[in-house]
């Protein structure tokens, strides 16, 4: 990937807006705007107007949600439309065949997702735009789970001989039946958990309640004492009183971490993970309003207040947010490639 340092331009009014949230200086894209084939948006960054179709992760829904209700309050005439399809579906059905710009994911892509996107005639422009703390969750009332190591969450998760009761996988635990829940298959924390917890993304026992709805598996945990379930930390905390999250450990000889963003964010929490958005670098090149809102979107990661306080996820640092700005500017002149 190669590409121009952007250079700043004029966010008078957006810098304005955000001087009581906190920092991150705007970024702006040099001769980003222009050279759309869409004539609703070849008046300039003052006149862009349209709908940018964002596609992909429910864990990410929540900032491209938060940035598309800033974006619009700057562009009215802009309509960001984000869905919840899981990172999987969105690539799959909407991203890799065209039908988006942008697809949300709650991890990395993958080699064969790179190649559809090839084959179909674009070169998918990777942004990281945060970092979760991948949270497990168990009702508030249950009383015999302290911590849990990836090997007991193997073991429960485990399509092999699944243990139907609690005390299966310890004695100590009561002879209560398991009670799921965790995202859908379509997910890409379905994916990040499975591969990171059972070794292999997508292996996982069957009888789980599975959503894409992350706010039901807090409910869903809620609503039995022998429940279990995980949830991208947002949701967790945006459920406060409904589940208790439990701290994890890789092995037993090492101490346990509590869910938290310091601990997501230095990496000592062990389900700490990467946010991420795919962009489309032919319609990047294409639509002035996907330049601009993109450039928008990499500034408001940095935004502490947004992205941390008001989402509950950890903001990406000030050299992220360059890193981001040079794969887009690189997209803008066709210069960049994807690479592992």
């Amino acid at each position: 990937m190669t590409g121009k340092h952007p250079s700043p331009g004029g966010r008078t009014s957006r810098r304005a807006f955000l001087a009581t949230a906190g920092a991150g200086g705007m970024l702006a894209l040099a001769g980003c705007v222009g050279g759309d084939d869409d004539s609703s948006d070849n008046g300039g960054a003052g006149e862009l107007s349209g709908t940018i179709r964002i596609s992909g992760s429910s864990t990410v829904f929540p900032i491209a949600q938060a940035v598309g209700e800033l974006f619009v309050e700057e562009y009215p005439d802009v309509d960001p439309n984000p869905s919840r399809d899981g990172s999987s579906g969105g690539f799959a059905n909407l991203f890799i065949p065209g039908d988006s710009d942008i697809n949300n994911a709650s991890r990395r892509i993958t080699e064969s997702e790179v190649q559809g996107c090839r084959d179909t005639g674009f070169e998918p422009v990777e942004f990281e735009v945060a970092k979760d703390a991948l949270t497990v969750v168990v009702n508030n009332e249950n009383d015999w789970i302290d911590s849990f190591t990836y090997d007991e969450l193997e073991q429960i998760w485990t399509p092999d001989n699944s243990p139907e009761l609690w005390s299966e996988v310890n004695d100590s635990w009561p002879d209560e039946p398991f009670d799921l829940y965790g995202p859908a298959s379509t997910s890409g924390t379905f994916d990040y958990f499975t591969e990171t917890i059972l070794g292999e993304a997508g292996r996982i026992r069957d009888d789980f309640e599975g959503t894409e709805e992350d706010d039901q598996i807090a409910n869903g945990v809620e609503s039995n004492p022998a429940a279990l379930g995980y949830l991208p930390f947002a949701y967790y905390t945006n459920n406060p009183d409904s589940t208790s999250a439990v701290p994890l450990s890789e092995t037993d000889s090492e101490s346990p971490v509590e869910p938290s963003l310091d601990a997501a964010s230095t990496g000592e929490y062990p389900l700490a993970r990467p946010l991420f958005f795919y962009a489309n670098d032919q319609k990047v090149r294409d639509k002035a309003r996907l330049q601009e809102f993109i450039s928008f979107y990499i500034d408001k990661t940095t935004d502490k207040s947004l992205i941390a306080d008001q989402i509950g996820y950890v903001q990406s640092s000030d050299e992220q947010a360059q890193t981001n700005q040079d794969a887009l500017q690189a997209a803008v002149d066709g210069e960049y490639e994807f690479a592992f």
